[in-house]
């Protein structure tokens, strides 16, 4: 599942992310979704988030659901 819009990204969800500094490059971090910081329903870059370890990125894709 990709991360471009709001309704698949949730709290407690295991995502890629791309850090702002890592933008060039693309390296992904994973983590847990803490906080979703963008407002509007979708996002050609990916939702931005914020992780449990407080790390904020756009999401690249969702690697597991909260009930998973």
């Amino acid at each position: 599942m990709n991360g471009q819009q709001r309704v698949n990204i949730k709290p407690g969800l295991e995502v890629d992310i791309v850090l702002k500094q890592d933008q060039p490059t693309g390296k992904l971090t994973r983590g847990i979704v803490k906080d979703l910081l963008t407002k509007s329903p979708t996002h050609p870059h990916g939702i931005k988030v914020r992780l449990t370890s407080g790390q904020v990125g756009r999401v690249k894709q969702v690697v597991t659901g909260a009930s998973e």
